[in-house]
């Protein structure tokens, strides 16, 4: 779906992205994580055409970003920004996710479905005002009015950022949900507890490089390769590494290494 082939990006004289390949597939679920200044929102950035690369190529289903208008990429990538204030202007929910439909679509009555549909889906008040809720009210509202244009992928830029559990666990739940239906999500995070419950895949990247690019579980579990991107591993599994287990990434991982050995 998505194809990073040695792609390099430079802001003004220094290199930010540096040689980067990889390819996202429909229906992956992949975290992006990194240190600050790692890249990573530059990759995300390049991933919906906000920005072109200096070199190399990053192609969406086969074309070339460089050749693609940005509302047709839009159509394919939602991006939701790690500050929902950045992406909200409208005066109530309701016209918050019609501005977004109406860009994107031309028949008046879809538009007005999907609002309906959507709005229904998360509970929301068509009515309300977006800048009288919570952070994590308003990062919902950024995210349903990307689902109801119903763009195959998600690029999430840190989206549990600011969040408490409650509001950071509803913000995951409906990710999840979208991408068990076939979305495909690229989620910037740096929330190691986020990445280990909900990603299948896992890129590291380090001072604009891809240090690693492989299942979850392989390498939430390779302290090194995180120690090298400047990272620590989950706090489950940084506790199993030290008893000595391996292959615990859950509570219930934990539970079952522990009541094996006890017995």
């Amino acid at each position: 779906m998505i194809e990073f082939d040695h792609v390099s990006f430079e802001y003004a004289e220094a290199t930010t992205i540096n040689d980067v390949s990889f390819r996202l597939v429909a229906g992956d679920f992949v975290a992006l994580i990194g240190a600050n200044g790692a890249g990573k929102s530059t990759i995300s950035k390049l991933c919906n055409g906000l920005l072109k690369p200096s070199r190399g190529h990053v192609l969406l289903d086969g074309d070339d970003t460089r050749g693609l208008r940005t509302s047709a990429l839009a159509r394919k990538v939602g991006f939701l920004f790690q500050n929902p204030d950045r992406q909200i202007c409208q005066n109530s929910i309701r016209a918050e996710i019609m501005f977004g439909l109406e860009n994107v679509l031309a028949d008046a009555a879809e538009c007005q479905c999907r609002c309906d549909d959507v709005l229904a889906a998360f509970g929301f008040d068509g009515a309300a005002d977006p800048f009288s809720m919570s952070r994590g009210e308003r990062q919902r509202i950024a995210l349903a009015s990307l689902i109801a244009c119903r763009p195959p992928m998600l690029i999430l830029d840190e989206p549990t950022t600011g969040l408490d559990y409650r509001e950071c666990m509803q913000i995951m739940e409906q990710i999840q949900a979208l991408n068990d239906a076939g979305t495909t999500v690229l989620m910037v995070s740096h929330d190691m507890e986020i990445v280990q419950d909900f990603a299948r895949r896992v890129l590291v990247l380090n001072q604009g490089r891809l240090l690693g690019d492989g299942p979850k579980d392989q390498i939430m579990a390779d302290p090194a390769l995180l120690a090298q991107a400047k990272l620590l591993p989950s706090q489950i599994t940084a506790l199993a590494l030290r008893m000595g287990f391996n292959n615990v990434h859950t509570v219930d991982d934990m539970v079952a290494a522990v009541s094996a050995t006890a017995s």
